[in-house]
């Protein structure tokens, strides 16, 4: 069974992270809605038989099995919304919802109308997630105390050109909606539900919340240090966990961004090409290189497929779309900066 499907949005997210992931695993994109000329070409050069339509209510009208909301944060509510009351099956790019309101209002429209929603928390799917989750598994590092992770860049002038840049947190914009998403639903996942402690949200090149830093309590008893922020001249290591038998170091992320960008995807759902990070145990001055998981984005999608037709789980639970928004709402309350 071949499940049909229509993409909001083809811009970043669209094109280059949902559409061929979504080619990959076996979906035939019927439908593209965009209302940029542009961007209308770019979804009939990469889908020659897709539909392109300037508004949602003409995509959910195309009988398709699954709506993806790749669009701007300013409308994943109102496009989701209008999937749902079709009934169709949803999955919105992170953020699910610009406020934990706006999340709770999604899930409890789905669930009014016995339809399925998830959102793409891709990053549980990286070499780096995968790997920390056997290295766990195994005892390797003891009883974990500390996770420290990060997106941390260097660029000090803003684009004018990104909305997620210029927009403000309203509209959907800045890093504690782009980013921080990434780091704290990896770190629920990895060490279980969280309160957020504290928070420094900040603008510091005069345009979108730009520099951020959380920490968590987990249940669990493990503390997470989560950093986003455009100026870091020293990028830390993207992920550094600490137990009492030593410690995981994960440098930088695996390349499947860097492959999707270029046209590359995922044949059947699974990369034919290398995928890993490197991973190395700490125990002062021994360092161990060990074996990493390869990252793969497509199994998201398998597993929406197999939500679809068998009735299997959907890959990412509504109870941690919701409790990621919950954080971030704290953190921009008792966090922000002038």
């Amino acid at each position: 069974m071949t499940l049909k499907v229509g993409i909001a949005g083809y811009g970043l997210a669209g094109r280059y992270f949902h559409a061929p992931l979504l080619k990959g695993c076996g979906f035939n994109v019927v439908g593209v809605l965009t209302t940029s000329k542009e961007r209308s070409s770019h979804a009939l050069l990469d889908f020659p038989n897709t539909k392109v339509v300037g508004s949602i209510s003409e995509l959910v009208q195309l009988d398709i099995d699954l709506l993806v909301v790749a669009s701007a944060n300013l409308v994943h509510a109102e496009q989701a919304l209008t999937g749902i009351s079709k009934g169709i099956p949803v999955v919105i790019d992170k953020p699910m919802g610009r406020t934990a309101p706006e999340v709770q209002q999604i899930i409890s429209a789905a669930k009014s109308k016995n339809v399925e929603v998830t959102t793409f928390f891709n990053r549980r799917w990286d070499s780096d997630a995968l790997t920390i989750k056997k290295v766990l598994a195994s005892n390797t590092l003891g009883e974990i105390h500390r996770l420290d992770s990060r997106f941390e860049r260097f660029r000090p002038e803003l684009n004018p050109n990104s909305w997620r840049e210029s927009m403000s947190a309203e509209q959907g914009g800045g890093q504690l909606l782009d980013l921080q998403p990434h780091l704290i639903s990896t770190a629920i996942d990895w060490f279980g539900p969280a309160k957020l402690v504290t928070a420094s949200v900040r603008s510091l090149r005069s345009g979108s919340d730009d520099d951020s830093v959380l920490v968590l309590q987990h249940e669990s008893g493990v503390d997470s240090y989560l950093s986003a922020s455009a100026l870091v001249g020293a990028p830390g290591p993207r992920i550094r966990i600490l137990g009492t038998k030593g410690a995981l170091v994960i440098n930088d992320l695996d390349p499947q961004e860097a492959f999707l960008r270029a046209g590359k995807f995922p044949e059947n759902g699974t990369w034919t090409i290398p995928t890993t990070s490197e991973a190395f145990i700490h125990r002062g001055d021994e360092i161990e290189r060990i074996e990493s998981v390869p990252g793969n984005y497509g199994h998201f999608y398998l597993q929406v497929e197999q939500a679809i037709i068998n009735g299997a789980p959907w890959p990412v639970s509504t109870n941690d779309a919701l409790l990621v928004a919950q954080i971030i709402d704290q953190a921009r309350e008792i966090g922000e900066r002038g």
